[in-house]
């Protein structure tokens, strides 16, 4: 719609006359009669106090759809918002998930643990790495496919505190996984580790 349309149809929703806008106007009531059939238009500041008298923005007097683009741009910001969101979603239930084999995974390591089984690899041999105050141990602990004990070796530090123990308290390993689980927690009650 033309700005000429646009002042004739907001003069008659306001009940105004032609000679009484162009009183409010200060102009003359051939401006605004040449106004509504387009044979010339209101400068801006004309444009401005016609949007002021009949209450309306600018980009109303001249049509500009300002308001359709303002919610083309709000939905195009949602649908993204909403992307983003479900690509959260998807990647904090997929780390999700790998935690949770993670953990179950760690449960089942500590339930054989406890039970007094490691598995290891199929010749049924155990190569342990420890670290303990910066240094660093290494023992293999080899046994038949009954888990008795046929072979140890590594370091020394370990090999000691096992003479000690079976020497003090009476004892010996028999079975590998007895010596690898006493090797793991030695080191991990001494503020060390293995691998």
């Amino acid at each position: 719609m033309k700005i000429g349309n646009k002042i004739t149809e907001l003069r008659k929703r306001d009940g105004l006359s032609q000679e009484e806008l162009a009183e409010k106007l200060g102009v003359a009531r051939q401006t605004i009669s040449k106004w509504e059939i387009g044979e010339t238009s209101p400068d801006l500041r004309q444009a401005k106090e016609l949007s002021n008298i009949f209450k309306v923005s600018l980009d109303e007097m001249v049509d500009n759809e300002i308001k359709d683009v303002l919610i083309e741009k709000v939905n195009t910001t949602e649908k993204k918002s909403d992307q983003a969101l479900k690509i959260t979603k998807i990647i904090l239930i997929s780390m999700l998930s790998i935690f949770a084999i993670y953990l179950v995974a760690e449960i089942m390591f500590a339930v054989n643990l406890s039970r007094g089984r490691v598995e290891t690899s199929e010749s049924n041999t155990t190569m342990l790495k420890c670290s303990l105050d910066d240094k660093t141990y290494t023992y293999l602990v080899e046994s038949d496919k009954d888990n008795n004990l046929v072979i140890t070796s590594g370091s020394e530090y370990i090999a000691d505190i096992v003479h000690d123990k079976e020497v003090k308290q009476g004892e010996s390993f028999k079975k590998g996984w007895q010596l690898v689980n006493y090797i793991i927690y030695y080191f991990k009650d001494n503020n060390g580790s293995c691998e």
